[in-house]
Formats: C-alpha cells, structure tokens, sequence
C-alpha cells in the first residue's frame, strides 16, 4: 500500500529554510567567531564558513531523521520514495544543490526542486 502525503506549502518551505539558515550563522559564529566569524556575515569568508556549517547541520539531520530544526518546527519532513530518511549521502548532495539556489528555483508540478530530484527526495508535511 502506497502511502499519500500533503504537499506543504511554498512559504512553509521557506520559513524553515529561513530558520535553518540562522542557526547556521549564530552556530558558525559561535564556532568559528575567534576567527572573526560575524552575523550578519561580512564578505564572502564569512559566507562560505556560514554556508559550510549549513550544508552540515543540515544535511546530517536530514539524513539521519528526515527533518532539520527548521522543518520541525514548520511541521515537515524530507522522505525518500519509501516514506524514510534520505540518508546523509544524499542529504549532502541535497543540501549542497539548495545552496547554489537555481536547482531549488525550478520545480516540477508537485514542488520538487531539481536539488529534490537529484538526491530522490520529496518535502511533504509530517
């Protein structure tokens, strides 16, 4: 038996991804902040760090658990065709596509992302 998911919407995507991305930062700063680390971040030094700890956090509990923080708290989770993890491989490869944007920009009918296709996952409400 196939089981059916509600797709979330496009705001509810973005708000946790909004949130995830600011816990990025305030970990990075706190992490890397002796280094000069600063939010917001100033130059691309301060980016590349930032989106680093991103591609991290994120990808390992999208991973391991199907959720980030900020899809928690917005009330999703990130499944593969059997309704499970995506595992941290295809979470890194996931997660590194989202933050060159364009592969998250162009969507298919039923709001995947080409970031979404490549690692075979799909964003449904929990």
């Amino acid at each position: 038996m196939t089981e059916t998911f509600d797709e979330p919407s496009l705001g509810r995507r973005l708000l946790a991804l909004l949130i995830d991305w600011f816990i990025a930062s305030f970990s990075a700063v706190a992490i890397f902040g002796f280094t000069g680390v600063r939010f917001p971040p100033d130059g691309i030094r301060d980016q590349l760090i930032i989106n680093a700890v991103f591609v991290v956090e994120v990808a390992i509990l999208l991973g391991l658990v199907g959720f980030s923080i900020g899809k928690r708290v917005m009330g999703l989770r990130l499944i593969n065709h059997d309704g499970m993890p995506i595992g941290v491989p295809r979470a890194v490869l996931r997660t590194v596509l989202l933050t060159l944007v364009i592969p998250a920009i162009v969507m298919t009918d039923d709001k995947r992302g080409l970031h979404d296709l490549a690692a075979g996952s799909k964003v449904v409400r929990a």
